[in-house]
């Protein structure tokens, strides 16, 4: 069995980081202009089949540039999810807009039933824009997180979007590589079936430049956009004229040096990120009190991150947690729901039942993809001990 301590997620760099990275500081194109640059686009537009890729410094970044090309304004509304990472929903506010929460299905992903609920019950069209009837409000768009590697319901949710008229942005920062195997989409990757998709390199990503993002669209006119925003929105390449507010977004030579190297890796990735999901599974199955999430039928998942479901144990899941830290395996739990938050008390929660559910009882276990058979063994005795 393993022995030391087995962190949740840390990057592999074992392909040709090093090489490129040199080649980065030998060339001396180190900041945001460089061949790595556009390279890592194509590979990532290539890989996805995107029309286009545009890379920046992180998926927050991303996710802020997408809501400007999908038009959202001061005062208006954006639909997200309160189950996810507080940066899916923090530049809502950036642009002086507020979030409408909405509750998760058992995917953990945004629910399109109550997305439709809403926009029905709540809203109403005025001249093919979907004002919410309370407030008074535009809401302007729809942000979908694709969670820990699985993929929302985009059938149903596509439907709602195109319906409402609702730009549609797929916060795919977890789900590089996820694609839906069948139905209406089959073949198509997470991050490219709404109008943006946004994908994040954070470190304990499936794929990392230490920190950084890409933006992808189906739109040459969106991706031309989101280059020109992230670039301090010049509007002549040689003197200093500006013809929007901008921003310093670009992501650097150097990071996408790094990037490179990693997506020639995605796929042995992916295929350990599976392997390991089973392993676990075929331990967990049988012990009473816990399960192992699943992913939604006929989607190919990336498998980003491993959720073990807690109930009825003899220790709560903070206990668990507690105790796995002191035998040396680093777990953590899901994420506290957003619209709970102190930075958005008051907002609009539109029938949340189910996300508090996951909130208390969903632990997220070690999923870095040179973990070992042995580790993953040693996690799940642990597990047994603990709960026993």
């Amino acid at each position: 069995m393993s022995e030391g301590f087995i962190p949740l997620s840390v990057p592999s760099l074992k392909g040709k980081e090093l090489e490129y990275v040199t080649e980065a500081v030998r060339s001396e194109w180190v900041s945001t202009a460089g061949s790595y640059v556009s390279d890592f686009e194509a590979s990532i537009a290539d890989y996805v089949d995107a029309q286009g890729a545009v890379a920046c410094q992180s998926g927050t970044a991303g996710i802020h540039t997408a809501l400007i090309l999908a038009g959202v304004k001061a005062d208006d509304l954006v639909i997200v999810p309160t189950l996810t990472f507080i940066a899916a929903v923090n530049p809502v506010k950036y642009l002086g807009a507020d979030p409408v929460f909405m509750d998760c299905d058992d995917s953990l992903c945004i629910d399109p039933k109550k997305v439709r609920a809403f926009c029905t019950q709540e809203c109403e069209m005025r001249d093919g824009v979907l004002f919410h009837k309370a407030s008074n409000r535009r809401v302007s768009a729809l942000v979908v997180v694709h969670v820990f590697g699985n993929m929302a319901d985009m059938g149903e949710l596509m439907e709602i979007a195109q319906e409402f008229h609702l730009p549609l942005i797929e916060d795919a920062t977890e789900a590089l590589g996820t694609y839906y195997e069948e139905g209406p989409f089959a073949g198509s990757y997470a991050g490219t079936i709404g109008d943006i998709g946004i994908y994040s390199f954070n470190g304990n990503k499936i794929i990392t430049t230490g920190g950084g993002g890409m933006i992808v669209s189906r739109s040459d006119e969106y991706l031309a956009h989101a280059k020109h925003l992230t670039t301090q929105a010049k509007s002549d390449p040689l003197y200093y004229e500006h013809d929007e507010i901008g921003y310093n977004y670009r992501l650097t030579n150097l990071q996408a040096a790094l990037g490179l190297a990693q997506m020639e890796q995605l796929d042995r990735f992916i295929e350990t990120k599976n392997k390991n999901y089973d392993h676990y599974q075929s331990l967990l199955k049988d012990i009473e009190g816990v399960s192992l999430l699943g992913f939604r039928e006929g989607v190919n998942s990336n498998k980003w991150f491993y959720s073990l479901l807690c109930e009825d144990l003899a220790i709560d899941r903070d206990a668990l947690i507690s105790f796995l830290q002191t035998k040396g395996i680093q777990t953590r739990p899901i994420w506290g729901l957003i619209h709970e938050q102190a930075p958005y008390e008051g907002a609009v929660a539109y029938q949340i039942t189910e996300a508090p559910k996951y909130r208390s009882k969903v632990v997220n276990l070690p999923c870095s993809t040179n973990l070992e058979k042995e580790d993953i063994d040693r996690v799940v005795t642990m597990i047994e001990e603990a709960i026993a």
